[in-house]
């Protein structure tokens, strides 16, 4: 690893730890030319499937537009960002795990409702009425009728 100081390529591993919740190895580096002191990070490099948009566009995955998105969910509910991260991270393994070259974005969508559902229905159904392009107040009404249906029969969780 080249030294980003004096950019000598003779550099020594002092630590390496696991970061990212085991995805990553974090090193702690010394050049051995001027001394100096960094860190670098290890990651493996797969290939996440493209994504087919449901006009037949394709593109790669984009983890900036989810986080969008689920922001955008869960604006102003008692969420925090590390529920945030747990669900990109799901995502971002199930798509890994599929072992497809491309992965239909309508798929995508029903993993992302299926974790907002267990973690807030009113996310929930945010995210639903714009992924199912509801059109009127009786397709909100259906989906908020069919969320009670499933709380009151799973014993009364409430959002």
């Amino acid at each position: 690893m080249r030294c980003p100081f004096c950019y000598a390529e003779e550099t020594r591993v002092i630590d390496s730890r696991l970061a990212d919740e085991g995805d990553a190895v974090r090193r702690r580096r010394e050049c051995l030319a001027c001394q100096e002191r960094f860190t670098t990070f290890e990651h493996a490099e797969l290939r996440l499937p493209q994504i087919i948009k449901s006009d037949g566009r394709r593109e790669p995955f984009s983890e900036s537009k989810l986080r969008g998105g689920l922001q955008r969910a869960l604006e102003k509910r008692p969420v925090d960002a590390g529920q945030i991260d747990a669900i990109i991270a799901f995502v971002r393994r199930s798509l890994l795990a599929s072992g497809e070259r491309e992965i239909p974005s309508r798929e995508i969508g029903e993993w992302i409702m299926e974790q907002l559902r267990r973690l807030d229905k009113v996310a929930y159904v945010r995210f639903a009425s714009v992924y199912r392009s509801f059109q009127d107040l009786n397709a909100f009404r259906e989906e908020v009728e069919r969320l009670e249906g499933e709380s009151s029969s799973a014993g009364g969780d409430k959002a």
